[in-house]
């Protein structure tokens, strides 16, 4: 894994355009958004995208969180996450309920069949997905939950 703690932080418009960057190259919404955040924090590992991957295709997959969402928390716990018992989870715990409330409010929901309007755990669900290129609505959760998850860590000074 490749840490650079000396990189110049990104703004959250750089952010925004790597997960946009990584979605374009056909990384699912939570892997990109996750390989953003990490790369905005200086870590770039073959790892990071595969440990967002179960939530791209799984999680939403049963009416679940949105993959971006979790995509984001993810990246909050990267710079916000405890390594040990001893330390508080209190600010990975409060950026997350704040990234929530804004995704919801700017989306009205934050479960993926309520956002897309069906179910693409079934044959049908997938269907209506293709049929309304419902990727494109996909594409504006992954660039925004990106996009709120950098400007909460930069509120963090992280």
């Amino acid at each position: 894994m490749n840490t650079d703690a000396s990189m110049a932080p990104l703004s959250a418009d750089d952010v925004r355009r790597l997960a946009e960057e990584a979605s374009a190259s056909g990384l699912y919404c939570a892997e990109a958004v996750l390989t953003a955040l990490a790369k905005a924090q200086g870590l770039e590992s073959e790892l990071i995208p595969k440990m967002a991957t179960a939530f791209c295709g799984g999680m939403s997959r049963t009416c679940g969180p949105c993959g971006a969402l979790t995509g984001a928390i993810m990246g909050l716990g990267l710079s916000l996450g405890r390594s040990s018992a001893e330390q508080t989870a209190d600010a990975a715990y409060s950026a997350t309920r704040e990234l929530v409330r804004a995704f919801e409010a700017e989306f009205g929901a934050r479960n993926c069949d309520q956002l897309l309007g069906c179910d693409i755990g079934t044959p049908e669900g997938q269907a209506v997905f293709r049929d309304r290129q419902l990727h494109r609505r996909c594409a504006r959760y992954t660039s925004r939950a990106a996009e709120i998850a950098a400007t909460l860590l930069a509120k963090d000074g992280t």
